[in-house]
């Protein structure tokens, strides 16, 4: 449907169909088919045992039958993305302090929508290959916001969406992220210094911070990603759109059993009336 001679931009046109421009790019990692299962098989392990570093992950890979060195895991885990999570005694790399900012919610009483986003990104296994899922959640409501699958960890697919998701929704008063490379950059603090978003970070190491998008991603992996793989980049992105669409209209405990969109929509009305 993507006509590369149309009139119209390739971002226009991939607008227009509400798909990911880079689902249409997409192309299937050059790994073997014995490190994809490998890579399946440490994303379970990371989701269940967020603290396991290469040595226990290497032990659980063995249980299931792997034979891997210990210089493979940790190659493959780098590659999809995944840091363990304990306490260490450097709080960045060499050449990024500059761009490391403090944690902001201990403690904050966030009472309504818009007051803080997450975001973070995560390795999506499929049949053949992996993609990246980037989310955005409102922490008030639960709501997602912004989402968009990948296939690179390039800086500029965070500014993209979180971009796309101010013109939608408006901005956030706080954003909270990780300390990952394509957050401690310059491209990413230039972003939302320009939008005058107040900026949080994760401490290094600490499991909790970014609590309510991780369990996002925990939620979208056991309840579909892990039950059906994807064949392409478009199946993929088809996939996780119905689920967004469904966990914003179910109802979630941690909010009083009520329905992210409908408190998202419904405190933000109150907001604008109040105003």
């Amino acid at each position: 449907m993507v006509n590369k001679k149309h009139q119209l931009s390739i971002r226009k046109q991939c607008k227009l169909l509400e798909i990911s421009r880079s689902s249409l790019y997409f192309k299937p990692n050059a790994e073997t088919d014995l490190n994809l299962d490998i890579m399946k098989e440490i994303d379970r392990i990371n989701m269940k045992y967020p603290s396991f570093g290469v040595l226990r992950i290497k032990n659980e890979l063995e249980e299931v039958g792997y034979q891997v060195n210990h210089k493979r895991i940790r190659r493959l885990m780098k590659k999809m993305g995944i840091e363990v999570i304990y306490p260490k005694r450097n709080l960045s790399r060499l050449g990024r302090a500059e761009y490391v900012h403090p944690y902001l919610l201990r403690n904050l009483n966030i009472n309504r929508p818009n007051q803080v986003w997450q975001i973070d990104i995560s390795y999506i296994p499929m049949k053949k290959g992996f993609m990246y899922l980037t989310a955005i959640i409102d922490v008030y409501s639960r709501f997602i916001v912004g989402w968009q699958v990948s296939n690179s960890l390039e800086e500029a697919t965070q500014t993209e969406l979180l971009n796309e998701s101010i013109e939608r929704y408006g901005k956030p008063e706080i954003i909270n992220s990780d300390q990952g490379s394509q957050y401690t950059s310059k491209n990413w603090i230039n972003c939302l210094k320009g939008h005058k978003i107040r900026i949080s970070m994760d401490g290094k190491g600490r499991a909790t911070d970014n609590i309510y998008v991780e369990r996002f991603f925990r939620s979208i992996k056991y309840d579909y990603i892990y039950l059906n793989p994807a064949e392409t980049g478009l199946d993929l992105y088809l996939g996780i759109k119905n689920f967004i669409e469904e966990y914003n209209q179910r109802k979630h405990q941690g909010i009083g059993n009520k329905k992210p969109k409908d408190l998202y929509k419904f405190e933000k009305t109150i907001q604008l009336k109040s105003a």
